[in-house]
């Protein structure tokens, strides 16, 4: 887990004596949101699902290969 910031976050500039901007600067890497992480879900999904082809799948007349 990352250090939280010794001071409140102003569009992400950092500040010197602060032990998470410290991390930053030596290369830590940034924490992820949780929207950040759907919306990669989401588009690697959508990736898949375009990339998909049903003759080869052997699909039958209605595709259910991303049917849950």
């Amino acid at each position: 887990m990352a250090t939280k910031h010794s001071h409140p976050m102003v569009f992400g500039k950092r500040e010197s004596g602060c032990p998470r901007c410290s991390e930053l600067n030596a290369g830590a890497p940034v924490v992820k949101w949780a929207r950040t992480l759907r919306h990669e879900a989401e588009a690697k999904r959508i990736a898949e699902i375009r990339a998909h082809v049903c003759t080869p799948a052997a699909c039958g007349p209605v595709c259910t290969r991303f049917d849950w």
